[in-house]
């Protein structure tokens, strides 16, 4: 029998303190070489219109599978999610189908759960102001993954569409100051979250303090930029796959071919969170995790939202077999 899963199950079956931790794990089981996963393929479908398949394979414990991902920019328009996605387990000794859920909130979980592991290792432990720019599905996620990781004193945000803003400020569960200007957002933040859709950096670097963590989640293409180039030049520079980044992430391939880093400058999370590689050097310098999303955090998530289903009753099975 195949279980399957929708958003609401997996919103009742996945605690964001729980997802941390796990992505964590994951992040060190990928960069010590216990995943098996391609760079995912692309599929280009026209303007702001793509379809990823990310399969993969965990070694221990055990966990096979793929997730299937769309991001379409004229679903904004009629009132759907940009990004869609679908998530199947497979048996990694059968190849049987386990199950099939809902992958639209796990990769919106898990990707803001990547990025509380980098603030975790990277981010500066005295760090107080958090800024998100963006006011959209990451945004939401982003503010309630990092706040709680970290008590911040203040938290701001800003967004290029003014009405959106002032929704997410409203409906945000912490004390949030919406702010007129993107550098009135930055400036002084330690900590400051790049969640918007855009293909140009949204950020400069002038307002970025000595001391910041950046954490970039957009700009997936070798052709877009969300992070000021001459910003990667004063930073430690670590990503979730070097091999990914070097192929997908237009801020990584540009920077290393103007000279602004070297490659082997460039670390995993993984390392840094299992000690393999430094974190933070000193309390002045500015780190940047650019996220570009793994398969092994879409399953690894997924496993979790399985293994509680089947204990708690959840989901509908169904037999594809009969």
């Amino acid at each position: 029998m195949t279980l399957c899963l929708n958003e609401a199950d997996i919103r009742a079956l996945l605690p964001m303190a729980d997802l941390i931790r796990a992505m964590e794990s994951a992040l060190m089981a990928f960069s010590t070489g216990q995943v098996v996963q391609p760079v995912r393929p692309v599929v280009e479908m026209g303007d702001a219109a793509l379809f990823a398949a990310m399969p993969g394979f965990v070694r221990n414990p055990p966990v096979l599978g793929a997730k299937l991902v769309t991001v379409i920019a004229a679903n904004q328009a009629r009132g759907l999610a940009t990004h869609q996605a679908a998530i199947v387990l497979l048996d990694p000794d059968t190849g049987m189908l386990l199950a099939v859920m809902d992958g639209r909130l796990i990769t919106e979980m898990r990707t803001a759960a990547v990025s509380a592991v980098s603030m975790r290792h990277l981010g500066r432990a005295d760090a107080s102001v958090l800024a998100v720019v963006g006011s959209g599905v990451q945004a939401r996620s982003h503010l309630a993954a990092l706040t709680l990781e970290r008590p911040f004193r203040e938290v701001r945000a800003w967004s290029p569409t003014p009405a959106h803003l002032r929704t997410f400020a409203a409906e945000a569960a912490v004390p949030l100051l919406a702010c007129e200007t993107a550098a009135e957002a930055v400036r002084g933040a330690e900590v400051i979250a790049l969640t918007t859709a855009s293909s140009t950096p949204v950020v400069d670097h002038s307002w970025v303090a000595p001391g910041a963590h950046i954490i970039s989640v957009g700009a997936c293409r070798p052709y877009q930029r969300e992070i000021d180039p001459e910003l990667l030049a004063r930073a430690r520079v670590v990503v979730d796959s070097r091999e990914a980044a070097f192929q997908e992430s237009g801020d990584i391939i540009l920077g290393e071919r103007e000279g602004r880093f070297a490659r082997e400058q460039v670390a995993e999370l993984g390392e840094v969170a299992g000690g393999r590689a430094p974190g933070r050097a000193s309390p002045s310098e500015i780190t940047v995790f650019k996220s570009l999303g793994l398969a092994v955090e879409d399953l690894v998530a997924a496993r979790l939202v399985y293994q509680r289903a089947r204990e708690c009753g959840k989901g509908v099975e169904i037999d594809l077999c009969g």
